[in-house]
């Protein structure tokens, strides 16, 4: 075998053996982007926030009877009974009156004496949950203590609460952090009376949402990083049709590499955008649960 021979025939095993290597090479680097995108689709794409359970504690209406006097009872001094007895019973914070609230005691109280009810749940169904949705009030934990009779004072009026579990209960509940209070004489079954009603809550307002914007940039990106991944797998196929020693094999491994480099930039972006949404997802749902 001549020299020129000699030097054709290894520039053919050169080319021959570089190829190969380039392609298996570029499989490599498939194989683990592969993976990288399995492992990228197992992660928890936003948290799902907890469904707040809206819980209400609403024990059973205390009718105490007493005749008819001329002692005015006022809301502020039942709301001043009520963190009093927070304050001795376990010092507590106070709770803080809301006008909302003082809306819903109001209606509630009218309501019964106006259909002749002394209930939690109105004769047309309204529940205490339904009540203080009604007036914009969106909560955690609510609860209400209703009380009907002829008292001496508004301390009486809380003492009375105070001696039935139930209405302890709520009174001294730790979830809660406002009231609202009403207390209205009226006529109920022909005997002149006060009904006095307390409605605590919790509102939703206090456990911070999660940043809408961020879930919303998540739900936007994840479709296009699965584009991506999906030319990803196309390009991959054909580099491996192609010859690697033909002209247009290296720019399509150029092309594929640029694909590749594009999608990891994209998925550590959203990485770090989930990361952080699902934080805030968690601090909401641990604040929904009271921990």
């Amino acid at each position: 075998m001549n020299a020129s021979k000699i030097i054709i025939l290894v520039l053919i095993i050169l080319a021959f053996g570089a190829g190969a290597y380039f392609k298996d090479d570029v499989i490599r680097f498939y194989n683990s982007l592969n993976k990288q995108v399995q492992d990228f689709q197992k992660i928890d794409i936003g948290q799902t926030l907890s469904q707040v359970s809206k819980e209400i504690l609403a024990p059973t209406p205390l009718n105490i009877g007493g005749k008819a006097s001329n002692v005015i009872l006022l809301k502020s001094k039942i709301i001043e009974e009520t963190n009093l007895q927070r304050q001795e019973d376990r010092g507590s914070p106070a709770l803080k009156e809301n006008t909302l609230l003082d809306s819903v005691a109001s209606a509630k109280a009218n309501d019964m004496f106006k259909n002749q009810y002394f209930e939690h749940v109105s004769p047309i169904g309204v529940d205490p949950g339904k009540l203080v949705q009604s007036f914009g009030y969106d909560y955690i934990v609510a609860g209400e203590n209703l009380i009907l009779g002829n008292f001496s004072s508004e301390k009486e009026v809380v003492q009375h609460w105070m001696n039935s579990p139930g209405h302890r209960a709520n009174i001294l509940n730790n979830r809660y952090a406002e009231i609202g209070v009403a207390v209205v004489k009226g006529t109920y079954k022909g005997e002149t009376v006060w009904i006095g009603v307390q409605e605590f809550g919790l509102p939703l307002s206090v456990c911070p949402s999660p940043d809408v914007d961020l879930k919303n940039q998540i739900d936007i990106v994840k479709p296009q990083l699965d584009y991506s991944a999906s030319q990803i797998d196309e390009k991959k196929i054909q580099i491996e049709e192609m010859n690697p020693r033909s002209a247009a094999y290296s720019q399509m491994v150029d092309d594929y590499n640029q694909l590749v480099a594009q999608y990891n930039l994209l998925a550590d972006e959203l990485k770090s955008t989930i990361a952080v949404y699902n934080s805030q997802v968690n601090i909401f749902n641990q604040c929904v649960a009271g921990q």
